[in-house]
């Protein structure tokens, strides 16, 4: 493994992210070797003197800069290439998670794929070149419903806690008897059919027009250079059969350079279309797990005798609640869409007009006086990815038709603990916080 030294963060750091700077003593033999077979760009060092997970600690005052470790940088790609190809098994044995939020009874199946697209240019390796990979998360239902789900869902779920039935004992339910190896075959074709088009969509609009501005540029700046050459050398000619030749450059040079430019701009553009050449590669199943209800749970251990009338009324007063807020942002002068039901990480967008932005808006109905307010993992950290855009739009129902709304902008300090499917925020903290819609 490698060994990780922490370092002291700057008097304005310390106490906030005491662990987030540290020196890597040494970068295994391993790692360096996957490197040398899947990297593209800088290679992987044996040491780092410093390295940071947060931008904003790659350059503190005072400190020398530390390498950002992302998506992206080698030591990161190499780790993941090298867990994904020793325990790839794990994924498809899958597991199963809880869903706490959903009071019902049946159970769900979630698939996670990965999908890429490649062009026609050519790696060392020969290989053709991969310009966007995706995890595609697709969920099947009892009653043959399949939907694309946008974010990341299990963050949102839990693990099965003690005392609860395990896999074996779930899997004998008659709810999960629908639950057989075919669905595999089935998700597959639904993402060929359905998921993989859309990103296909999204990288051949948002590449088409980088490379069609790219060759636009290339022909400018080398044409015009070539130009310049094919003037430059005739010139040069003239005086050499006046007989005032150049001492620094003759025509010969001269048209050797335009020769070469104009070589350039036709191996540019052969790259280029060779980079507009966009193609799909089919979607593969990397594994999936078993989403159980908690009402399901509850059902199996006796907790609740009988479904209970408040999840019903909890989706009556949250669609209440989204159009209220979609009708406050129809008078603002705004676009909203509903897309709760794709869990995304927030439930409205709304467009911005004649700008194409996208305001966030996460919807939360509370009675007056309610003591807390429920946040998923997965809403707060899309907040935090989109601190500008992401409102959190609170609908505080008084009596009968009554009712306030309040806006919170930038809600959430800091992403939850790795294991928190969800945080409860105190009602009027948030509310001391909020703002009139605008």
């Amino acid at each position: 493994m490698m060994k990780l030294e922490q370092l002291q963060p700057n008097a304005a750091l310390r106490g906030i992210v005491p662990d987030a700077l540290v020196t890597v003593v040494n970068v295994p033999a391993p790692v360096r070797n996957r490197d040398r077979l899947i990297g593209i760009g800088e290679p992987v060092l044996p040491r780092y003197e410093r390295i940071a997970f947060e931008k904003d600690l790659v350059a503190p005052q005072g400190q020398p800069p530390a390498a950002f470790v992302c998506p992206g940088h080698p030591v990161l790609d190499a780790v993941i290439d090298l867990t994904l190809e020793r325990n790839r098994d794990l994924l498809k044995r899958g597991t199963v998670l809880v869903d706490e939020r959903d009071t019902g009874t049946d159970p769900r199946v979630l698939f996670y794929l990965e999908h890429a697209i490649q062009d026609a240019s050519l790696n060392r390796d020969g290989s053709r070149r991969v310009v966007s990979k995706r995890m595609m998360y697709v969920e099947m239902g009892a009653k043959g419903t399949v939907r694309h789900v946008h974010y990341a869902p299990y963050l949102d779920f839990r693990p099965l806690a003690a005392g609860e039935p395990d896999i074996d004992v779930l899997l004998a339910r008659p709810e999960c008897l629908w639950i057989t190896r075919e669905l595999e075959k089935s998700v597959q074709g639904y993402a060929i059919a359905h998921v993989v088009p859309e990103h296909l969509a999204e990288v051949r609009g948002r590449k088409l027009e980088l490379i069609a501005r790219t060759e636009a540029a290339v022909k400018d700046r080398l044409t015009k250079e070539i130009t310049y050459w094919d003037h430059r050398a005739e010139e040069l000619k003239l005086q050499e059969q006046a007989g005032r030749p150049n001492a620094k450059l003759n025509s010969g040079e001269a048209r050797k350079r335009a020769d070469l430019l104009q070589g350039r701009l036709q191996k540019r553009l052969e790259e280029l279309k060779l980079e507009a050449q966009i193609s799909p590669l089919p979607p593969v199943v990397l594994g999936g797990l078993l989403v159980v209800p908690m009402g399901l749970i509850q059902a199996m251990t006796g907790e609740s005798d009988a479904p209970s009338a408040a999840p019903l009324d909890t989706r009556i007063s949250a669609a209440r609640a989204r159009a209220i807020v979609m009708d406050i942002e129809r008078r603002l002068g705004f676009d909203p869409t509903d897309r709760e039901l794709d869990k995304l990480g927030y439930d409205l967008e709304s467009r911005i007009p004649g700008t194409g932005r996208l305001r966030f808006i996460e919807v939360k109905g509370r009675i007056a006086g309610a003591p807390t307010i429920t946040v998923t993992k997965n809403e707060i950290l899309y907040s935090l990815n989109k601190p500008d855009d992401f409102i959190l739009a609170i609908v505080e129902f008084l009596d009968g038709e009554n009712h306030r709304v309040h806006y919170v902008r930038q809600p959430f300090g800091r992403e939850p603990d790795f294991g928190v499917t969800s945080v409860n925020y105190d009602f009027s903290e948030l509310l001391a916080r909020a703002g009139a819609p605008r």
